[in-house]
């Protein structure tokens, strides 16, 4: 391919993740000057989008994410997407800490983790995807219960260590402090020498869609608590970023390799 096929697909390709990527459906000025594309070369690129089905223009003349998206997302499950963006975040946790790490998602009044990666020393945590465990009892779950996401119990709380947490008034303090430090602890509430910590995943309109959790012996995190928060908002901010989230600061993306 010449070097101009390969420049006209590059500016293609921009304008089309623009448009992805905006938090409103941009129009055809906002295009061009975020691009610094001629209106001639933008106007080309964004008919041979349309064409092909990638994108769409709105009643108003705004640009959207055409059918061929709405298309793909039918024929896959609702979170394979989300895996598949959160994954090199996932990794890149893993290398700088060693321990098990999950994302985790809301569905009805569950938290389901749908991704792992594990451990990498020899004494570590299970896999975790798919299993059953109380929100009230994890990281990820408080997470969610922090950010309105999932209702906290009507009934009483299972307790299932002498650290877990069962009255409701002392788990709503101790969400009110997650909220305001940014990430969320469960030490040793699920299972004694079990230590865990996430924080949330925000998508574009400022909403919590996921969380990321690192979990591992007590003796691994208990010490280090500040550390892995700080490390856990950073990447989840990266992600929130990448999933559109406006105030999100990319200080690091997925896929870069760590410093």
């Amino acid at each position: 391919m010449s070097s101009t096929g390969t420049q006209a697909i590059d500016r293609a390709a921009e304008l089309l993740s623009h448009v992805v990527m905006a938090v409103e459906p941009p129009g055809f000025g906002d295009l061009v000057q975020h691009s610094g594309l001629a209106k001639s070369t933008a106007s080309r690129l964004l008919q041979a989008l349309e064409r092909h089905r990638l994108i769409h223009r709105d009643d108003s003349g705004a640009y959207a994410a055409g059918p061929l998206f709405a298309l793909y997302a039918s024929r896959h499950e609702p979170h394979d997407e989300l895996v598949q963006l959160a994954r090199p975040t996932l990794e890149q946790l893993s290398r700088a800490t060693g321990e098990t790490v999950n994302l985790a998602v809301v569905r009805g009044n569950a938290v389901v983790q749908i991704a792992q990666v594990d451990s990498t020393f020899l004494l570590a945590t299970t896999n975790w995807v798919d299993l059953d465990v109380p929100a009230h009892c994890s990281a990820l779950g408080k997470v969610f219960y922090a950010a309105g996401v999932l209702p906290l119990p009507a009934g009483p709380l299972e307790r299932r260590t002498r650290h877990t947490v069962t009255d409701l008034t002392e788990l709503r303090l101790q969400l009110d402090r997650f909220s305001r430090q940014g990430y969320a602890e469960a030490m040793g509430e699920l299972e004694i020498g079990l230590d865990a910590v996430a924080a949330p995943v925000f998508d574009r309109y400022g909403a919590v869609v996921a969380a990321i959790g690192v979990s591992g012996p007590s003796d691994r995190i208990n010490h280090q608590l500040e550390q892995l928060g700080s490390l856990l908002t950073s990447r989840a901010d990266a992600l929130s970023g990448v999933l559109g989230h406006p105030e999100a600061v990319l200080a690091l993306q997925p896929g870069e390799e760590d410093a």
